[in-house]
């Protein structure tokens, strides 16, 4: 059987959370409404965890690794792991986009779960973590609790309209600066946030941001190894590289 990463997550100790049909191509995974597929079959799982995890699978992530592997062994828990495997050494040598990746991760998983009537406890690095980048110990233990009157977050609403804009900014409509309100006012969990509108300091982060894509696009071995060597490079139309 052939799966596409997009379509499954892989459990440790055996089995994954599938989204689709073993017979359901790549080339099907182009269209919009077949890339929410893992939602639509979310409800068909009787534990509420493999229901979270069908939402969480397709949480934004660098280069559409799907970095992650989780463990159900311990009833009611999630123990989530790095693929290792997966990592981006050559253009991410500390982790930092891949951990960025986990935590859009964990961030759906509790909004999901939190629709289905689950609170999600989330311990962060539950045995510690190094400085260096990521290792084989746990990224996190999510313990899901039934609670009916869990607050629902509004963001989850948006999120089967989640999309990548790869169209070019319109340069001559700058943001309100009173859209930085209710941007800082989703932020949750002990993150920070900070915004401005000034054009001198926007012209400065665009230009940084800039080059940090130049950087990451002209590291030797992202553009001389491409797919072959490089397994994170993008397959063309936006289909996933084949998990075996």
């Amino acid at each position: 059987m052939t799966l596409t990463r997009r379509k499954m997550i892989i459990l440790l100790g055996g089995g994954a959370v599938l989204a689709a049909g073993a017979g359901f191509g790549c080339a099907a995974t182009r269209s919009p409404r077949s890339a929410y597929l893992p939602w639509d079959r979310a409800g068909s799982y009787d534990d509420p965890r493999m229901r979270a995890l069908s939402w969480a699978l397709l949480a934004p992530n660098p280069h559409n690794r799907q970095p992650w592997l989780a463990d159900l062994s311990e009833p009611d828990v999630i123990t989530l792991y790095v693929d290792r495997d997966r990592l981006l050494p050559h253009t991410d040598p500390f982790n930092r986009q891949i951990t960025i990746g986990l935590g859009c991760f964990l961030e759906l998983l509790r909004m999901a779960a939190a629709e289905d009537g689950f609170r999600a406890e989330t311990a962060l690095f539950p045995q510690g973590s190094a400085a260096t980048g990521l290792d084989a110990r746990p990224v996190a233990r999510i313990t899901l609790t039934a609670d009916p009157a869990i607050a629902r977050d509004p963001l989850f609403a948006q999120a089967p309209d989640r999309r990548s804009n790869k169209e070019p900014f319109d340069l001559t409509r700058p943001v309100a600066p009173a859209m930085l309100d209710p941007l800082a006012a989703a932020v949750r969990n002990g993150a920070r946030f900070g915004g401005t509108v000034d054009e001198t300091e926007v012209r400065h982060w665009r230009d940084l941001t800039r080059e940090a894509l130049r950087i990451e696009v002209e590291t030797p071995p992202y553009l001389s190894g491409k797919r072959r060597s490089l397994p994170h490079w993008p397959s063309r139309g936006g289909c996933q590289p084949r998990w075996h």
